[in-house]
């Protein structure tokens, strides 16, 4: 999928106490961190969500916006919303995915549970897939490491091992 167009979308989402449709295109010229977790009211995605929802302004200021995807619905997401102290701080948009469709064109649906599995892909303001990871249900994924990355895209340029900002650029020559 990489160097790919980010399939377009269309959905509901829960965000800042409301529900309201969201396309992808919403966010052209932007850059995007889209990630999929398995679901609502479970153990290891509040983390993931508590953690974006932390890093939000960081993100933002690198014109990158945040899109949560599960298969829940919109009032599941409200729901654990309201419910939950970690995930009332997310300030992104957490869409619903109820049949999978979203998921499936990613290629992270999980068939046999119905769930997305933990994927994550930095899309560029042209809406082209520049990196994608994704992984166990186990394993939480690091705001870190997905700033680091969106941070390195965002150069232009090469990038080595472990690069972080602000250190130089692999030179071609």
């Amino acid at each position: 999928m990489i160097e790919t167009k980010a399939p377009e979308f269309t959905a509901d989402c829960y965000k800042n106490g409301e529900i309201a449709k969201i396309k992808l295109s919403d966010y052209k010229g932007r850059w995007v961190v889209l990630f999929f977790y398995p679901a609502d009211f479970t153990f290891v995605c509040p983390t993931e969500l508590e953690g974006f929802a932390d890093d939000y302004e960081k993100f933002t200021k690198k014109e990158a916006e945040i899109i949560a995807v599960s298969t829940d619905t919109a009032y599941v997401h409200k729901a654990w919303s309201e419910a939950d102290k970690r995930i009332a701080k997310v300030k992104y948009p957490m869409v619903a995915d109820r049949k999978g469709t979203i998921s499936r064109s990613y290629g992270v649906l999980n068939e046999e549970t119905g769930n997305a599995r933990r994927g994550l892909f930095i899309i560029d303001p042209d809406g082209i897939i520049k990196y994608m990871v994704v992984t166990d249900d186990d394993i939480g994924r690091s705001t870190h490491e997905t700033y680091r990355v969106l941070s390195a895209l965002q150069t232009g340029g090469l990038c080595g091992v472990n690069w972080e900002e602000g250190k130089p650029l692999v030179n071609k020559s």
